[in-house]
């Protein structure tokens, strides 16, 4: 009776790794926002791009919507942007002389929330209800959002003018923090050349190719990744990893120096889940400290907060969470 569920298993994996192979030949320069999108999505949270201009944001996440039968709708977020324009709003009927709700763009099984931090703080907070409670509410009618659910939202690092920095509330929400930067020359030219075959493929344009995935499939995949062994040893480390964070006058002053805030009990479970997630794209049954430590600058880059003595040191938060898993031993 074992032989379907395994072929199953195995079918899903096959899937994912053909997924995450036909992202790379279109995103180039960008393994690491494939990975962090497909860990996301089998780990069902949501994703923080930051990035300058030009670096594909939009494109991954659009390509991962088209192969995975999922609908997609990009919000260019701005300072005039309301809470209904995300949301959606309760409109007149003349003809029958009632209300009706009219959804707006976050009822899409995909959100790219684009610039986020150029929205004020009502637009935020409506955002926020959405990806903490899959759901949102408009007067006194609460309304259930998609089984399939996925935000990723950008910030631009360049452009500080005008925007509203995400209140830790907000960003603690988000399962993973992503900072992406420029290609390299060689994934220039191949970018160049990918650029040029698709301007050609434009003036000739091809029937589109059939989604990898549905919908049912992302969600026998997220079961499987919750079987997913996780040994106690290794269970006990990344929860030290944490309380590290909040307690780092245990491991020196510098560390204590450098940290204000510690990260919540969120980053436990989206480290256990992220690590879990890695493990299944690798082909594993079973995680492995080498899976906590690849996701943990995106798991903990935005919830350990640094002190104003870090930041006037130059001190990044990557240097601090390096730090962190230099000294909390392994198991």
């Amino acid at each position: 009776m074992d032989m379907p569920e395994n072929a199953s298993a195995d079918r899903l994996q096959q899937a994912f790794a053909h997924l995450r192979e036909e992202l790379q030949r279109e995103i180039i320069g960008q393994p690491r926002l494939i990975d962090c999108l497909l860990v996301a999505l089998l780990a069902d949270g949501h994703l923080l791009v930051e990035g300058a201009p030009g670096l594909a944001k939009t494109t991954a996440v659009k390509a991962l919507a088209a192969r995975i039968e999922a609908d997609f709708h990009r919000v260019q977020f701005t300072p005039d942007l309301l809470p209904a324009d995300l949301t959606g709003t309760d409109v007149f009927r003349p003809q029958s002389g009632s209300f009706e709700f009219e959804r707006g763009p976050l009822f899409h099984n995909i959100v790219l929330a684009d610039e986020i931090n150029r929205a004020p703080a009502k637009v935020q907070s409506a955002l926020l209800e959405a990806m903490a409670e899959r759901q949102i509410t408009v007067g006194r009618n609460t309304w259930p959002l998609p089984e399939l659910f996925l935000v990723m939202a950008t910030q631009n690092p360049i452009e500080q003018e005008g925007t509203f920095s995400l209140p830790e509330a907000q960003l603690d929400r988000f399962l993973m923090h992503v900072t992406i930067g420029y290609p390299d020359a060689a994934n220039e030219l191949a970018i160049l050349r990918l650029a040029r075959e698709q301007a050609r493929r434009s003036l000739h344009p091809a029937p589109r190719a059939a989604a990898l995935l549905r919908p049912a499939d992302v969600f026998a995949a997220r079961d499987a990744v919750l079987s997913v062994h996780l040994a106690p040893a290794l269970e006990e480390y990344l929860a030290q990893l944490v309380l590290a964070s909040r307690d780092a006058g245990r491991y020196g002053p510098e560390l204590k120096r450098w940290i204000a805030w510690g990260a919540s009990p969120r980053a436990t479970i989206a480290l256990d889940r992220c690590a879990r997630a890695r493990a299944w794209l690798a082909g594993r049954d079973y995680a492995l400290p080498e899976d906590v430590h690849a996701v943990a600058h995106e798991v903990l880059r935005h919830r350990v907060l640094l002190s104003y003595e870090a930041e006037a040191e130059g001190v990044r938060s990557d240097q601090v969470i390096d730090r962190l898993l230099d000294l909390v031993p392994l198991p």
